[in-house]
């Protein structure tokens, strides 16, 4: 008798179990048409009613600017492709930083006729210094953020940017998790002495969560934390002059929902991004594929649109707003036509 039950409990077992995975599955079929449903409806819109770009856009640069690499035919090529557009700031490669929060000297030797250069053929074009390390995690090596000892030594090292010569210092620190508190201290920390330069504090930025709270979960399928939660990003975005946003590496598999997610992570940091602070998209100008980064769904007029379609729909009156091309050096002219074409000259 004990046996006759056991085998019906094991069989029982077994068909709920199979119905359990079945409606988990339907569920989850059901969930994912409609967060593409919605990702559609975010990129519905007219982007033309965003006007055009505002004058405060931006381009990440590689190393090879400041480390002797880059020669006259580079850089008339660089002055061609900005010239006429709205890219006011140019984050140029410059570290990395050492565990410890200090920076070598020999890195860049050819800064300051970099930005001499860059005086001379894109006038009105600043040159910020693009400082990064991988922050220290789960006992691996890194930047330890809760180490005022280091955070002084970032200040110090933002402090020797300034002095070789850079108009602004653009920190891009990962994975910096949601709520980090010492990330905040480094910032006030680092503000105080660019804002006593005159010259702006920028910060790279994780993407806000989709959903409510999805950072609290996201350590189970990635190996770092992929998103903040909005009112961490609003509270890195009141302690710099500019935040941008790196508005790639989805998962996406189409266009239009990675235009649609572009359009409502744009619509997010908007919500909490103050007036006084300029909020950049940064946009996918690479092509490499991998499982975070479809290349044919993330694209640059994809990005580009989803953009200007938030923008028009939550505050296309504002000014403090640009776009940031990312990266000079895989860039290729077709992203930069759908740069120019989707934004415009200011």
């Amino acid at each position: 008798m004990s046996r006759r039950v056991t085998r019906w409990d094991s069989d029982s077992l077994l068909r709920l179990l199979r119905r359990a995975a079945i409606t988990g599955t339907a569920l989850s079929v059901l969930a994912v048409a409609g967060l593409a449903a919605g990702l559609r409806a975010e990129y519905a819109g007219n982007p033309a009613a965003a006007g055009r770009t505002r004058g405060h856009d931006a381009l990440w640069l590689g190393h090879a600017w400041v480390d002797g690499r880059h020669t006259a035919a580079d850089l008339e090529q660089l002055r061609a492709r900005v010239a006429g557009t709205g890219i006011r700031d140019l984050y140029v490669h410059t570290g990395p930083l050492a565990d410890d929060g200090t920076l070598d000297r020999s890195l860049y030797p050819d800064a300051a006729r970099f930005v001499a250069d860059v005086h001379r053929v894109l006038p009105g074009v600043r040159v910020q210094a693009w400082l990064g390390d991988t922050v220290a995690r789960d006992g691996a090596p890194g930047l330890r953020l809760d180490d005022a000892a280091v955070r002084d030594r970032v200040r110090d090292s933002c402090a020797q940017v300034l002095d070789a010569g850079f108009e602004g210092v653009h920190l891009d620190l990962e994975p910096v998790p949601t709520g980090d508190s010492g990330f905040l201290r480094l910032l006030d920390a680092v503000h105080t002495v660019t804002e006593g330069r005159g010259v702006p504090l920028s910060a790279a930025a994780p993407q806000i969560d989709p959903l409510p709270d999805l950072h609290l979960v996201a350590r189970l399928p990635f190996s770092h934390p992929k998103w903040w939660s909005q009112r961490y990003f609003g509270q890195v975005a009141a302690r710099v002059d500019q935040i941008a946003v790196m508005a790639y590496d989805t998962a996406m598999p189409t266009a239009s929902l990675y235009g649609g997610y572009v359009a409502q992570q744009t619509g997010l940091a908007l919500a909490v991004t103050p007036v006084a602070t300029n909020l950049l998209i940064g946009l996918p100008a690479y092509h490499a594929g991998n499982l975070g980064h479809h290349a044919y769904a993330e694209t640059v007029t994809a990005a580009v649109r989803g953009a200007e379609v938030a923008l028009a729909r939550a505050d296309r009156e504002r000014r403090t707003f640009g776009l940031a091309l990312y990266v000079d050096f895989t860039a290729t002219g077709a992203d930069w036509a759908a740069y120019r074409t989707g934004w415009g000259a200011p």
